[in-house]
């Protein structure tokens, strides 16, 4: 796997940029295929936050911390990308997929939580709308994210509303 490492307010050492590589490296134990790890450092005056996203076999793992030392975000980056990786491995091994590297993260004895199950399945009529009235509806309807066609592209995308407070939109690619 190869780590791409980007930043945004701050200048990549060498050091840091080997520690990233090191320690986001080791991922590739755990689950085979992974895809080049794409790494964004940012610091905003004490905050240093890292983002890490990896695709793996079409799904993307991605994790973000934010602490006071960029050394102590990537450990607990890497670290919450490990269980995700173990969630990820469950959810193939229960469709009876083979997983390579079944290796477990070391942690301290912890109760297997029970995997969430789908309980409700929504349908409904979306009609063609531009972008601007989906934004409108979701905030009409108080979500996070509305689904709709789009009237200029004729696909089906979904709308959401952003920690910053802006909107995002997702759309597929073929």
């Amino acid at each position: 796997m190869k780590v791409q490492v980007r930043g945004r307010n701050i200048e990549v050492t060498d050091a840091l940029k080997d520690y990233i590589a090191k320690r986001v490296g080791k991922l590739d134990r755990y689950i085979d295929n992974l895809g080049d790890a794409q790494v964004t450092m940012t610091v905003e005056k004490d905050s240093h936050r890292i983002e890490v996203t990896i695709p793996v076999n079409g799904m993307i793992l991605r994790g973000e911390e934010s602490t006071g030392d960029m050394y102590t975000s990537t450990d607990l980056v890497v670290e919450k990308l490990e269980k995700q990786i173990q969630k990820y491995k469950g959810k193939l091994q229960k469709r009876g997929i083979r997983v390579m590297n079944v290796q477990k993260p070391s942690a301290p004895d912890e109760t297997e939580e029970e995997a969430p199950k789908l309980v409700k399945t929504k349908r409904f009529a979306i009609k063609p709308m531009p972008v601007e009235e989906a934004v409108l509806q979701m905030n009409l309807l108080g979500h996070n994210f509305f689904v709709f066609s789009n009237a200029e592209t004729e696909q089906v995308n979904v709308v959401y509303k952003r920690k910053d407070g802006n909107f995002g939109i997702i759309e597929p690619e073929f």
